[in-house]
């Protein structure tokens, strides 16, 4: 692998040192040991994105994302160094995804109209809508409307991902580092914790709402961590409707959470 040449020079405490600091040989051999973790993550967004992003780029970002959580993680908290480096080996492939600002800007707009109309909708009829419901608000045919899912499938990768809320009644928006607030203690045990609690059950509601189907592919593909073309087979679809159905699902989704960082003014 070319990449493991960004593997630099100065000495880290590995999750597995007992204190003792390492050199690039032995951090080049985690970054091997973690390679497959790296594709894995990588293959699972590269799914959901447009085929002009590079797989081998969201790779060597995953990698950038290892060494990070190497040289960060402390042993000593109450956490598996594969749960810390999962977040960061993501989190780095959304910021490259981020920098490359890949969607365009009608895209973005079709999407913020897509979630709104999802949003709106379900607050009308206190129910979730039926693809044809919002397909019509749109002012689509649900096939039109289906080409729209799948054009803007890739925007909820990145989209709220860096949770702002503001916090304790003030102004200033909380911006909190996930891997990092996971092993401090005394974050985790303060109003962040508060925080990431009521987020965690604002996605639980959220999903619970979901319509069956929906609610299904969710857990096939975040929790069982099937592929979309498995998903379909198991559910009678083509592997290009469970995508659809996916989209559906992450716009919903998306609307809940933006309600939850982003609530309506008195």
């Amino acid at each position: 692998m070319k990449e493991l040449a960004i593997v630099p020079k100065k000495t880290v405490r590995p999750p597995d040192s007992g204190g003792r600091r390492v050199g690039p040989a032995e951090q080049e051999q985690m970054v091997l040991q973690f390679a497959p973790l790296i594709k894995y993550i990588a293959s699972r967004l590269a799914l959901r994105l447009p085929s002009h992003i590079s797989l081998e780029d969201l790779i060597s970002s995953g990698i950038i994302g290892l060494i990070d959580a190497i040289q960060k993680f402390d042993p000593a908290k109450n956490i598996s160094f594969k749960t810390y480096a999962e977040f960061r080996i993501k989190g780095a492939m959304l910021d490259e995804l981020r920098s490359l600002d890949w969607t365009p800007r009608s895209v973005r707009k079709k999407s913020n109209l897509i979630e709104q109309a999802y949003a709106k909708l379900q607050k009308s009829l206190g129910r979730p809508a039926e693809a044809e419901e919002v397909a019509q608000a749109l002012g689509l045919g649900l096939e039109d409307f289906h080409h729209l899912l799948d054009e803007t499938k890739g925007i909820s990768l990145v989209a709220l991902e860096g949770a702002r809320k503001t916090s304790g009644g003030g102004s200033e928006p909380l911006e909190v580092d996930l891997a990092d607030s996971l092993q401090d203690a005394k974050v985790r045990d303060s109003f962040l914790a508060v925080h990431f609690s009521e987020l965690q059950e604002t996605m639980v509601q959220a999903i619970e709402v979901l319509p069956d189907k929906e609610k299904l592919l969710i857990s096939l593909y975040y929790y069982e961590e099937l592929t979309m073309k498995e998903i379909g087979e198991i559910m009678g679809y083509t592997e290009s409707r469970i995508s659809q159905l996916h989209t559906q699902a992450m716009y919903r989704l998306r609307a809940s959470l933006r309600e939850y960082f982003q609530p309506e003014q008195d």
